[in-house]
């Protein structure tokens, strides 16, 4: 069964720097994309940032020039830098893959990031 594992978070002043990373586990299948979203008040989600095949990645426009996303060290799983975090960064993090294995697209649990003074 299809596990999407996410670590890091927590809370940080403004400017600081955080790492999250997130990778899909379970079984004998491929990873196509995985991707951050941030889950706001009313529980919408706004694209962070995604990485897919070919190593193509993609970031929100809110986050362009601070977070960068890249390959983990383990396959099937990536890394989020996110830097000079702002108070507006604030929100539960949640990771997406697409997959193989049906139904194709799994979240994980979401990881809360904290941007206060």
């Amino acid at each position: 069964q299809v596990q999407v594992v996410e670590s890091g978070g927590g809370s940080v002043q403004p400017g600081g720097s955080l790492r999250l990373s997130c990778g899909a586990t379970g079984g004998n299948f491929s990873v196509y994309a995985l991707a951050w979203y941030r889950q706001g008040p009313q529980n919408q989600r706004e694209l962070i940032a995604s990485f897919s095949s070919g190593d193509r990645k993609n970031y929100g426009d809110s986050v362009k020039g601070r977070f960068t996303i890249s390959r983990g060290n383990a396959k099937g799983t990536v890394d989020l830098q996110m830097n000079d975090l702002k108070p507006e960064d604030t929100g539960v993090y949640l990771c997406r893959a697409i997959v193989s294995t049906s139904p194709g697209i799994f979240w994980g649990q979401g990881t809360q990031v904290t941007v206060s003074s």
